[in-house]
């Protein structure tokens, strides 16, 4: 599977969420998609908006089809691999990318025709990342259903940076119950909990520490998404249930010690998971940074007031660039371009660098365009003095007009005509102070 394949894949499912984003994704490789959806107004629009085919008929999406991916909810997963797989195409791979994988692979396995291959696949993201860069993919191969096409779908996800790794579906959902379904369950229960507590979560911010405050975030990570997603998560993967059982099992015993005053069993006990996470030294490396990070833009902001910054909205992907006036714990104030003052969430905001506020200005503001002319010696070379004046802060761009030696310049000295550009009419001046700072006489 490579870009230089122009290969037919269609996405059952493919109007919204994950299936969207690997439409969007897969398109940007020139390959052919197809999306299907259940509302056909919604996903022709949909489609069209993307530049992508769109068919409201799964089984006729298929007939052309080299990849046929099964991206649509936990609930309806098996049944539309039941209706939709036998109707593969010869050759064709088959994959589906839910979150569970023992009962979809073995639909695939059963329903697919013997001349097709199959490759259950678990993305371990959502469709709010950028690209496929450092993301967990997990693929659940089956013992020979997959042998034409697994190095290839290898080779693409490698290509694009992705982290592959390889397991069987069995235990694939054993972990799962505990990455996902048991960090999900007891996320939603503390956020239940601050709930029922009547406990004010900005009010609790006051008093928190870093750690409190990144695993808040995560918190409310989890509990903004899509809660049918996240209860067919917790439904959908057997294994799960165990998990959730052994916690609240575990949670009740450690309560009871505590209640009972009993101090040395809670000390064993919390050893003893110590021990057995035995990644003491990885964490703190790993948390420390995480928290580090939750500061890091404050006190960037803070020491930019009274400058000109560049600032990015996560979501938005409006970019503000102006003077930081004020930065508050978890705001930053700065005065825009048109003198306007705008306030940003700083949890929200990426700090563009040096180059991309240039870049930005350089596409989005008026141009100035100057000529200066400046006696210097003789002697100088007009390449350095050029390098040397792109270096002033202000200036875009400049060339040399004219070079001039005539009567109304001394012996020993010339006059040099420069053209420049700046993003400000008052950046006229501080580019003829340099000049005089460095011995020149402006005509």
């Amino acid at each position: 599977m490579t870009c230089e394949e122009k290969l037919n894949i269609t996405i059952i499912g493919g109007s919204r969420g994950l299936g969207n984003w690997i439409a969007q994704e897969l398109k940007k490789d020139n390959y052919n998609i197809t999306i299907t959806s259940r509302n056909k107004s919604s996903g022709e629009k949909i489609a069209q908006k993307m530049g992508v085919n769109y068919n409201n008929n799964n089984i006729d999406s298929i007939k052309n089809a080299d990849v046929i991916i099964f991206s649509v909810p936990i609930e309806y997963m098996l049944d539309t691999i039941k209706e939709v797989a036998p109707h593969a195409p010869e050759k064709a791979l088959l994959m589906d990318i839910t979150s569970v994988k023992t009962e979809p692979a073995k639909a695939l396995e059963d329903y697919a025709p013997k001349n097709t291959e199959i490759l259950p696949c678990h993305p371990m993201f959502g469709p709010r990342v950028p690209s496929l860069e450092g993301q967990v993919v997990i693929l659940t191969p089956i013992e020979n259903r997959c042998n034409s096409w697994y190095d290839k779908i290898v080779k693409y996800l490698k290509k694009h940076d992705a982290n592959v790794v390889i397991t069987t579906p069995e235990e694939h959902d054993k972990t799962m119950s505990v990455v996902q379904g048991l960090t999900h369950f007891s996320y939603i229960s503390i956020a239940n909990t601050i709930r029922k507590l009547g406990i004010s979560v900005k009010k609790s911010r006051e008093f928190a520490s870093p750690v409190y405050s990144l695993m808040l975030d995560m918190i409310s990570r989890i509990v903004s998404q899509n809660p049918y997603l996240y209860y067919s998560i917790q439904k959908s993967n057997k294994q799960t249930a165990i998990s959730r059982k052994t916690l609240i099992e575990e949670s009740n015993r450690l309560a009871k010690l505590i209640d009972e005053g009993k101090e040395e069993e809670f000390v064993y006990e919390m050893s003893e998971s110590a021990k057995h996470l035995d990644e003491f030294e990885e964490a703190l490396g790993r948390s420390d940074k995480a928290i580090s990070l939750l500061t890091q833009d404050l006190n960037t902001l803070k020491a930019s007031i009274g400058k000109e910054i560049g600032l990015e909205h996560q979501y938005s992907k409006n970019i503000h660039v102006g003077i930081v006036k004020s930065v508050t714990s978890d705001e930053v104030t700065i005065t825009d371009l048109r003198d306007n003052d705008v306030t940003l969430k700083i949890s929200n905001v990426n700090i563009l660098s040096h180059e991309e506020v240039y870049n930005w200005k350089k596409n989005n503001l008026q141009i100035h365009k100057f000529d200066v002319s400046v006696i210097l010696p003789e002697t100088c070379d007009t390449n350095i003095l050029v390098h040397m004046f792109k270096k002033i802060d202000p200036v875009i761009d400049v060339k040399v007009k004219e070079v001039y030696i005539g009567e109304q310049i001394e012996d020993g000295f010339v006059s040099i005509t420069f053209t420049y550009t700046t993003f400000n009419k008052e950046d006229r001046k501080v580019i003829e102070k340099y000049l005089k700072g460095i011995g020149g006489i402006i005509r």
